[in-house]
């Protein structure tokens, strides 16, 4: 039996601990040994501690002071690094490192002698210093690299050994989604699923929301209560009452089935998405999106077939847009029923199939 043995640095309800729940889930179905090493507080709690042979955890979190956060991060590889030394002896063990960030384990397990996989979702050229050290780190330790787009692939220096496997969502979210475009475009309502990050167009997405009164706009936002409430009064930015805006939920389908369009905002002058998660649940969920020129959400978003690729530079096209398909049923519709034919195509079993081969795992019979 293969031996998995994973390491996650900061379990929240992001992207990444998303895909990797959803990852773990069909390796455990699959008869795989897996051992998860992560924080506490996140999605990855929610899986079944009866199908892990173990869960390492450890307490976790960001500090607004960068020196603090970089202490934190420093004992978490030591303490991880030493952790991982418990496989020394354990035969036909893989670590699987998911996002660039857990480096003291990837450096144990090359150590040792072990395979190391790296599950590769950031755009690190497009960051600090600091992630571009990580990927050059990760280019030299990893045994295989799975990208999430062949965007994101583009960027890595190695060549050898480079697999694009594109992210899927959970059978289990995906029948939680009731698409009908009809219903949809009667809600006339404009939904992002972001973080507070500057980058991730907060402040944009409430300017839209001042602009367009005629519209309802959700907004939820994956922090704490407190923290969203200290961005907003420190930047003083005030909310518009056809805005609701929610913090970090552990559910968001609710959202996607009552939005009408779904926004990503992200400023490709200060990130880029290497894949684009929530813009696949909107589509999933039947419902057109807005999303950025590049990254890798643009291998699954066609503009003016199952959405429109408008930079957040160009918010009156953005507008114009919003209100061009809230205002023609016929054009919406259509743009719906794309949205959720090309959402078909990214299948969580054949996402699992990809990573298994790569881990060496038996396909699934």
């Amino acid at each position: 039996m293969k031996n998995i043995v994973c390491f996650h640095l900061f379990n929240d309800y992001s992207g990444s601990p998303k895909v990797l729940r959803t990852v773990l889930d069909g390796l455990l179905k699959r008869n795989a040994k897996v051992t998860l090493v992560s924080s506490r507080g996140g999605v990855l709690d929610e899986i079944n501690n009866t199908g892990l042979s173990r869960k390492n955890t450890y307490t976790y979190s960001f500090s607004p002071k960068a020196a603090v956060t970089m202490l934190k991060y420093t004992l978490v590889q030591l303490w991880t690094f030493l952790t991982a030394f418990r496989f020394m002896f354990k035969r036909n063990t893989v670590f699987f490192i998911n996002t660039i960030l857990p480096v003291g384990p990837a450096l144990a397990g090359r150590i040792m002698g072990k395979k190391v996989v790296y599950h590769y979702h950031e755009n690190a050229f497009a960051k600090s210093a600091f992630y571009r050290v990580l990927a050059g780190s990760m280019q030299k330790l990893a045994n295989e690299i799975i990208c999430v787009s062949h965007y994101q692939a583009s960027f890595l220096k190695r060549r050898k050994n480079i697999s694009v496997v594109h992210n899927a969502l959970p059978t289990t979210f995906v029948t939680g989604l009731k698409p009908d475009s009809e219903n949809a475009f009667n809600k006339q309502n404009v939904l992002m699923v972001s973080s507070l990050k500057d980058y991730k167009g907060t402040r944009e997405f409430i300017s839209l929301a001042h602009e367009l009164p005629q519209f309802r706009f959700t907004i939820v936002i994956n922090d704490t209560p407190e923290n969203i409430e200290h961005y907003l009064s420190t930047n003083k930015i005030s909310c518009p009452d056809n805005l609701k805006l929610y913090p970090r939920q552990d559910n968001v389908t609710t959202f996607y089935n009552d939005a009408s369009i779904v926004l990503n905002l992200t400023n490709k002058d200060m990130a880029i998405e290497t894949f684009g998660l929530t813009a696949l649940e909107a589509l999933a969920a039947g419902v057109p999106v807005i999303v950025p020129t590049v990254g890798g959400v643009t291998e699954f978003v066609t503009h003016g077939e199952n959405g429109f690729l408008i930079d957040v530079q160009n918010l009156p096209e953005i507008k114009q847009t919003i209100v061009n398909l809230l205002s023609d049923r016929t054009l919406y519709t259509t743009i719906a029923a794309n949205a959720l034919k090309s959402a078909g195509k990214f299948s969580e079993e054949k996402m699992i199939e990809s990573i298994a081969q790569i881990l060496q795992l038996p396909l699934k019979k």
